[in-house]
């Protein structure tokens, strides 16, 4: 089987196992115990990850990018260029990434267990879905808890970047935060979540799916593992820039 074939038959599996997911949100039981359980593994589990990652971005862009701009006179753009990259681009797809590489590695691992181990065969022997039980409650948290999480990113990340420009460069801090505020529109916010919810689907099912279909013991729940990151993140990355060109025409951004 080639390569093609091979994508085409996962990407198959994986909307048919997004579609049945999403069929069991409006049947019961709806496991909320289970998926409020999944919000906080993902939600506050990732806080500490996350708070580093947007810190230490916006810090470093500050740290690249004021010296180019002290060197035009335009400094004082300096929290509009920060703010902007964050909420727009680096905030969702970082956040992103780090989920996949500390939730979906997990997920995966989780159903790769327990598909290795039948305990997913047991759980269908006794009239149990386990798209319904295993997957619906992730995707939901997911879903839920990574706009969350991105919008946190992006907080800390403009809080980084004023911490650099009024420490290191002396920049004004009522300067900094008013070119956050008057360059930052409400499209670009509504752009900066939606991203994150589209992320959130897309990871929840690659993990799942590979979670699911693991085959070959203790070994196979590695190799799993492996490849439901390395899928997770090319999708993201390839999905962020269709995403960007959509929202530019539906929001009516500078193109």
């Amino acid at each position: 089987m080639n390569f093609a074939t091979r994508a085409l038959l996962e990407l198959q599996e994986t909307t048919l196992l997004a579609a049945r997911a999403v069929r069991g949100l409006f049947k019961r039981p709806r496991y909320i115990p289970e998926t409020i359980a999944q919000m906080d593994a993902i939600g506050v589990g990732s806080l500490t990850i996350i708070i580093l990652t947007g810190f230490f971005t916006g810090g470093v862009l500050t740290l690249q990018t004021y010296p180019t701009l002290k060197y035009y006179g335009a400094q004082s753009t300096t929290g509009y260029l920060i703010a902007l990259s964050l909420v727009r681009e680096l905030g969702p797809v970082l956040t992103a990434l780090m989920v996949t590489g500390r939730v979906g590695s997990a997920i995966s691992a989780e159903l790769g267990s327990m598909s290795v181990s039948q305990q997913i065969d047991a759980m269908r022997a006794l009239g149990t879905d386990p798209v319904r039980k295993l997957v619906t409650p992730r995707l939901i948290a997911l879903i839920i808890t990574l706009p969350l999480l991105t919008v946190l990113a992006d907080v800390v990340g403009i809080i980084g970047g004023w911490t650099v420009a009024s420490g290191l460069y002396g920049m004004d801090s009522s300067m900094f935060f008013n070119s956050v505020r008057d360059g930052i529109t409400a499209d670009d916010i509504i752009g900066g979540v939606i991203k994150p919810l589209v992320f959130g689907f897309i990871i929840g099912t690659i993990a799942c799916h590979k979670g699911l279909t693991t085959e070959g013991g203790t070994v196979g729940v590695g190799r799993t593992t492996t490849r439901s990151v390395v899928t997770a993140s090319i999708v993201v990355i390839v999905t962020d820039f269709f995403l960007a060109r959509g929202l530019q025409y539906i929001l009516d951004m500078p193109q």
